[in-house]
């Protein structure tokens, strides 16, 4: 459709049809999980959202342009909506975990099987820092997990957390093509200019995942281009939200990675 043509009839609003306007109007700005289902209450469809309000709001408007032929199916089956206020988003994609894997919706693809757990490992080597994902720990590496589909997405964003440390004056922009997206597999070497540096790394990076509360903030991000720092930000956000540290009697920190 040409995107200045005009519609002659406005788009389907079956949720608001069924549920009334009054039902986005009521719904809390909180963290949580939903649940969409049908006439005979069947749970077709469980998502996640750090806001319940702006989230379902999303579904109120069917418009074929915007949104894909399955999402429309769903909408149009959708009879109720239910949802739990979680205490924060982390909580909620917890919630959201558990109950894929217990409900088994219709409508939801990602997170409805269990998938194989494995570990993140790492070690200095003579060709530099090396990262691997590996089905079961081993002597000498160190290691987190092990952890669902998850892992995987660790594993991208500590690819580009070291390169960067490590090249801090090539950043994103100067990795390998592909790397910037993962496309490295699960194994891969950073290549560092010193031993030193490898070292230095090393022990950030064992520290990041020991828990010491301040690690995280020490990763380095020189960057001059927006870009490049939004990119770090993001990945340090991802590692802060899914990374969760617990403060001990002792003064030390105990880090957890949520699934």
């Amino acid at each position: 459709m040409n995107p200045f043509q005009q519609r002659l009839f406005p788009d389907e609003q079956p949720i608001v049809d069924r549920l009334g306007r009054e039902f986005f109007l009521r719904l809390p700005d909180v963290p949580g999980v939903y649940f969409m289902q049908d006439a005979s209450g069947q749970v077709l469809y469980v998502g996640k959202a750090k806001s319940l309000k702006r989230r379902l709001c999303c579904y109120r408007v069917a418009n074929p342009d915007r949104m894909a032929r399955r999402t429309l199916r769903l909408l149009r089956l959708v009879a109720q909506i239910e949802w739990e206020a979680c205490v924060d988003e982390a909580a909620a994609i917890q919630r959201e975990s558990e109950l894929l894997l217990s409900i088994k919706p219709r409508f939801n693809r990602a997170g409805v099987w269990r998938g194989p757990r494995r570990s993140l490992v790492w070690r200095c080597e003579d060709a530099g820092f090396r990262l691997r994902i590996v089905d079961s720990a081993e002597e000498g590496w160190g290691c987190i997990g092990p952890y669902g589909a998850f892992v995987r997405r660790l594993h991208r964003v500590l690819a580009r957390r070291v390169w960067c440390h490590l090249h801090p004056h090539r950043g994103i922009a100067g990795m390998p093509a592909g790397w910037t997206h993962g496309l490295h597999g699960p194994d891969v070497t950073i290549p560092a200019q010193t031993s030193t540096d490898l070292a230095a790394v090393r022990d950030l990076v064992d520290r990041s995942f020991q828990g010491h509360a301040d690690a995280l903030s020490q990763w380095a991000c020189s960057a001059d281009s927006a870009f490049e720092r939004a990119g770090w930000q993001e990945d340090i956000e991802f590692l802060v939200d899914r990374y969760h540290i617990e403060e001990t009697p002792g003064g030390a920190s105990k880090g957890l990675l949520r699934e």
